[in-house]
């Protein structure tokens, strides 16, 4: 961590100048106007938060520090936080230190498998993590340290100490979480020996004789590692952590939302789908069954999972990625034939159908067909993969604001009576 930090610091005074000068000579123009529409429909597409971490662009896609993200798929998790937080790859000295300081924090303390072995053994896997996670609260460096009274200019230094320490536990904990929920057998100790990815995949206890799957958990905790900074997850993370809460309870609240329908179960979802496909036709379809699949879906007033994105006119260049692994390790699956065939033919039906403003798959189109090729079939815990990946950017995202001074989030709330009084009557 010591070269990280290291550059860190050398980065956020200048940062630090050049937010003052914006600030100074810019802090009275506009960025965005908010529509009624905007406010009672959970403030979509309005400007008003600064993320330097990643942006997602309609035709290009997911874009971390100005590399897109079809560019970082033969990287290691590690190294994208690295991106994340200081907008450069580390070098080889940069990644071993960083890599060192991950395995020596690894060790999970007794306590917190004392606390998920006592949870209900029908708790969900998400509530499993949080827990866990929030259970090590009590060491945070950075609540300790500001209850010693430092310095607001010191903020970062003990968040990217408690950021380091969680990471460096968090593959254990969800691993863990997955042998106790599911009844897999004994915990299996992290490997010094490996990366933080491939050490994830063999705590989790996956039979992987060929590597596949450890690929398979570090491309796919690249992929998933941040997504701007509005999107519930990172949100949450970002507004408790403005309160100065420590990294464990931002974190842990942002999980929390990630554990909702409408952001992290989309993936099971999809796959659900697929599944339900192969059973009809019972294996692959013909492209015509496919096709006709889809249109009776949609006539039937519903969708089709994995297909559309709120801000993505492509094909998600994270699915790509998926596919493009699926098709070199698991060609021959019938789940991933279904996925691939379904690729070919729904954004044809979904231009002619013509509702649809993206017909193209996002990144949960597939991710999950690839999951349950390699064994891992319990659905529920799909969203504790989600979630490890993308504790990297909600981390990276608090450190940054950390640094930058970031004020608490208070935005001004109206009721529907000041909506009548100003807008309609007036």
């Amino acid at each position: 961590m010591a070269k990280l930090k290291d550059k860190l610091a050398e980065q956020i005074p200048n940062l630090r100048e050049e937010i003052r000068s914006i600030i100074k000579e810019h802090g009275d123009k506009v960025i965005s106007e908010v529509t009624v529409k905007q406010a009672y429909g959970g403030m979509r597409g309005v400007k008003a938060m600064i993320c330097d971490t990643s942006l997602v662009e309609p035709n290009k896609g997911l874009i971390i520090r100005g590399i897109p993200i079809s560019e970082l798929t033969d990287r290691l998790p590690e190294e994208i936080f690295y991106l994340l937080l200081t907008g450069e790859l580390p070098d080889k000295e940069g990644l071993e230190d960083l890599q060192k300081q991950l395995s020596e924090h690894s060790k999970v303390p007794e306590y917190v498998w004392n606390v998920l072995r006592a949870m209900d053994p029908e708790s969900h896997p998400m509530a499993m993590l949080s827990t866990g996670v929030l259970s090590m609260e009590k060491e945070s460096i950075f609540r300790k340290r500001y209850n010693e009274g430092m310095k607001k200019e010191e903020y970062w230094e003990p968040a990217l100490e408690d950021s380091i320490r969680l990471l460096a536990k968090l593959t254990g904990v969800a691993a863990g979480v997955y042998r106790i929920r599911f009844k897999k057998g004994d915990l299996i100790d992290p490997d010094p020996n490996l990366d933080w990815g491939g050490n994830y995949a063999q705590m989790l206890g996956i039979p992987d004789p060929t590597g596949n799957f450890a690929d398979l958990i570090r491309l796919y905790l690249v992929l998933h590692s941040d997504h701007e900074g509005g999107n519930v997850s990172a949100n949450t993370c970002h507004t408790v952590g403005s309160a100065l809460s420590d990294p464990y309870y931002a974190v842990t609240a942002g999980w929390n939302g990630l554990a909702g329908p409408l952001h992290g179960l989309a993936n099971q979802e999809c796959l659900k789908f697929v599944l339900s496909i192969k059973e009809k036709f019972g294996g692959v379809p013909t492209d015509e069954q496919l096709k006709q699949f889809a249109w009776d879906t949609l006539n039937s007033g519903k969708v089709i999972p994995g297909y559309g994105h709120a801000v993505l006119r492509v094909t998600d260049p994270r699915f790509a990625a998926f596919n493009a692994f699926g098709k070199k390790v698991c060609a021959d699956d019938p789940v991933f034939q279904i996925v691939d065939k379904m690729y070919q033919i729904i954004p044809d039906v979904l231009k002619e159908h013509g509702k649809a403003k993206n017909p193209y798959p996002n990144v949960d189109a597939g991710s999950g067909a690839l999951l349950y090729h390699f064994g891992l079939t319990e659905f529920d815990y799909y969203t504790v993969l989600f979630s490890v990946s993308r504790a990297m950017g909600m981390l990276s995202q608090l450190i940054i604001n950390r640094a930058m001074g970031t004020a608490i989030t208070r935005p001004k709330s109206v009721g529907t009576q000041w909506i009548k009084d100003n807008i309609i009557n007036k």
